[in-house]
């Protein structure tokens, strides 16, 4: 991996097969002309290898080789728990 590897943090929305899981990255913007605040969501496909992660937890991703048509990122860390998986 070289130093200037994308990262990107958001929150766990749904987990789609066997090592897959959809991360939501949101960012808030400010309109140039307007000066509005924006609230801009993507939708990454994320691959997470060990199944680690569950929906609600915030982590950071990173950008990798491609895994699959649609999935090139990978899980780097899990940031936070949701509160709702811990009983």
């Amino acid at each position: 991996m070289s130093k200037n590897t994308k990262s990107r943090i958001g929150v766990v929305e749904k987990i789609s097969g066997q090592k897959t899981i959809k991360v939501v990255v949101s960012r808030l913007t400010k309109h140039k002309l307007y000066k509005k605040y924006i609230k801009w969501r993507r939708n990454f496909l994320v691959h997470d290898p060990k199944n680690e992660a569950r929906v609600g937890d915030t982590v950071l991703i990173k950008e990798g080789r491609p895994y699959s048509k649609l999935k090139s990122w990978y899980l780097a860390k899990i940031i936070q728990r949701s509160e709702e998986q811990v009983v």
